[in-house]
């Protein structure tokens, strides 16, 4: 079986590449040819014909009709219109020289996903940092970029962050690109493309619309949070149909998203939050809740206050907690063990009132520091009251919110290959704007 592993390149910053352009944005909605370029997320396993046997090729290709056939439980009928649809819409490619010796007939010949020509794009805004990710059909990672996220008036950082993703966009020419994929904190409108973010300051940003009328191309936004469940659902391993999958989020923010039978649970009024849940350290301080106690800015401020790190400057950062404990720091380590610890017991509360089958944990406050693990999950079992229960890191390390933003590009094209892929191609892109300056990437 051929493994979709999420190979990601060392993220480079690029000023020079995603200065800001100088232009604004309206405030207002955009005009409808704009507005219908924004799709609707599809975060969840697919099950239409289609679907599947593109599904099959990707996880199994190169591989043989009979054999998507009985992976997916298709009559070899469906299974051979659907791969001649997938062919002729440049998805799948046929592999005649891997053929078994002596088959007679086409339905003998491998088939496998088309993945050199194609592109996607990945954008996470984040509260601090924005990355733009190329990504391929398999949803690995093909080169990311990372800016601080835009600041200032509304109109012009929005603005700026499409012509960042201009910017970037036009340094691939081997390979098209074919939709754009939005996850960020706050609250998206997912069928217009406008965002509430709090921490930002933007309210009803038109994202979505900004970013389709600059590139041309299809835009789908999402929750950052269940942008990364969707993640795991599709390119991780939770991918067991029928069962509950929690995910908790931790870095500067904290957050949870639910997978219930192969769907990202998606409130219409948007993600809960447990960013109030009460906890208690004396060590982190904070206000009594969990994300102020836990957040990067939480350590850091402790840290300073024990004097870990200087009270300013370059060296008074996160990494130069980390880089504290790493060396050995007892202060450090225990700092970030206390993190652990308050993360532990919160995630025991949401099991015990979610009871899912399993629990996936991802974003920096884990992944940075694996030491900590063994605490949060010694709290974790000590805190909970139902049976014991694995507690599983995201299966894309410090990149997690990479992947959620190339799953968010994705999603459309697993849940129906031919319609999005008639849509991508169809797009009226303005090349000339896009495809300026292009070099030898892709």
């Amino acid at each position: 079986m051929a493994r979709t592993a999420n190979t990601v390149s060392t993220p480079r910053t690029a000023s020079s590449l995603l200065r800001p352009a100088g232009v604004t944005a309206s405030r207002t909605r955009r005009p409808l040819v704009s507005r219908q370029r924004v799709v609707a997320p599809s975060l969840r396993v697919a099950d239409a014909a289609a679907a599947s046997v593109f599904e099959a090729a990707r996880l199994r290709g190169p591989i043989a009709r009979d054999a998507i056939a009985k992976a997916t439980g298709l009559s070899i009928a469906t299974v051979n219109r659907q791969v001649i649809a997938l062919l002729e819409a440049g998805l799948l490619r046929e592999r005649p020289d891997l053929a078994v010796s002596g088959a007679i007939g086409r339905p003998r010949v491998p088939v496998e996903v088309d993945h050199d020509p194609y592109l996607t794009l990945g954008i996470h805004i984040g509260a601090r940092t924005t990355s733009i990710a190329a990504t391929d059909l398999f949803g690995r990672t093909l080169d990311v970029v990372e800016t601080p996220t835009p600041r200032g008036a509304q109109p012009g950082a929005v603005a700026s962050l499409a012509e960042s993703a201009r910017r970037y966009l036009s340094r691939w020419h081997r390979r098209r690109p074919l939709w754009v994929g939005v996850a960020a904190g706050g609250v998206f409108d997912v069928t217009t493309g406008h965002l509430d973010h709090p921490l930002l300051g933007w309210t009803d940003a038109p994202v979505g619309p900004v970013l389709a009328e600059t590139l041309g191309l299809p835009v789908s936004v999402a929750p950052h949070l269940d942008a990364m469940a969707a993640a795991e659902l599709l390119l991780g391993r939770s991918r067991r149909r029928g069962t509950t999958s929690l995910f908790m989020y931790a870095r500067e923010t904290v957050g949870y998203a639910l997978s219930i039978a192969g769907r990202v649970h998606s409130p219409a009024a948007g993600p809960g939050t447990i960013a109030a849940l009460p906890v208690n350290s004396d060590l982190l301080g904070g206000t009594g809740q969990l994300e102020t106690t836990v957040s990067d800015q939480a350590v850091v401020t402790a840290a300073r206050r024990l004097n870990v790190i200087p009270p300013e400057g370059p060296a008074s950062t996160i990494a130069a907690v980390l880089r504290a404990a790493q060396r050995g720091d007892s202060t450090a380590r225990e700092l970030l063990d206390e993190r652990a610890r308050v993360l532990g017991e919160s995630l025991a509360l949401l099991r015990d009132m979610l009871n899912p089958d399993e629990v996936v944990v991802g974003g920096q406050a884990f992944t940075d520091y694996p030491a900590g693990m063994e605490t949060l999950t010694a709290a974790f079992t000590t805190r909970s009251v139902l049976p014991p229960l694995e507690i599983r890191t995201t299966a894309f390390g410090n990149r997690v919110q990479e992947a959620g933003a190339g799953v968010v590009s994705l999603g459309s094209l697993y849940a129906d290959p031919i319609g999005a892929m008639r849509r991508a191609l169809d797009a009226p892109r303005t090349s000339a704007r896009v495809l300026t300056g292009q070099h030898a990437t892709g």
